[in-house]
Parts: structure tokens; C-alpha cells; sequence
């Protein structure tokens, strides 16, 4: 089983398809209990990233979405996000990311820690 509560092409690059198989098996275990939780479905809006389509949306060469271990999620108002941060962080997830209308959440122990940033 991939994940309980996602399919594995929602992970896949935009542009290839390929990459959703490279998806960190614990990001995508935090992924199904933070859904579990918060009851409601969680939309992935960026998952795994080639090389061609992380350059295409301005994106870091060294971002953990190349390597399957970021994930970015839809976050429609204050009170999902806020909701939504409290729970990964809960889980674990140490590298948060907060968007407009989406939050990054990665797994990457190769990049700095304990660490939130806005884009």
C-alpha cells in the first residue's frame, strides 16, 4: 500500500510523471496522520519535482521535492494553516514552509532544522 489516504500520481511530477515511487515513506506516513486528524481531505499541490520543473517554478536545485521528501499542501484560510502547523509539527516535521494559499512541509535532514519561512 502507498499511503492511506493519497495515490501515489499525486506525488508525480507535473511535467514527467515520474518521481511519486521516490516519495519518503515517513513524510508520507506523517501525511496520512495528519489528514487522519484533521477529517477532511488534504490536497497536494506539488510533490515530487524533476530537475526541468523545479527550475521552471523558480525552485532551490537543492530542494527536498527533488529528492521526494517535500511535499506542498492547499491551505485556503488562517484557520487551516494554523490547524495544519500544529499538527505537523506535532508529527515531527521540522522544515515548514508557509505560502498564500499552500505550506511546505519537508523531511530533509540534510537542510537546516527547526526552521519556518514564508514565500
Amino acid at each position: 500500500m502507498y499511503a492511506k489516504y493519497f495515490k501515489e500520481s499525486e506525488f508525480a511530477c507535473p511535467c514527467c510523471g515520474k518521481g511519486a515511487h521516490e516519495m519518503d515513506p515517513n513524510l508520507l506516513h506523517i501525511l496520512d496522520q495528519v489528514r487522519e486528524e484533521m477529517g477532511i481531505p488534504l490536497q497536494v499541490t506539488s510533490g515530487y519535482r524533476c530537475e526541468q520543473h523545479n527550475q521552471q517554478v523558480g525552485s532551490n536545485p537543492n530542494s527536498a521535492h527533488r529528492k521526494g521528501k517535500a511535499v506542498d499542501i492547499a491551505c485556503k484560510t488562517s484557520n487551516m494553516r494554523m490547524v495544519m502547523v500544529c499538527l505537523f509539527c506535532a508529527h515531527g516535521i521540522k522544515r515548514i514552509g508557509i505560502g498564500k494559499t499552500f505550506i511546505h512541509v519537508d523531511v530533509d535532514d540534510t537542510l537546516p532544522q527547526n526552521v519556518m519561512w514564508l514565500y
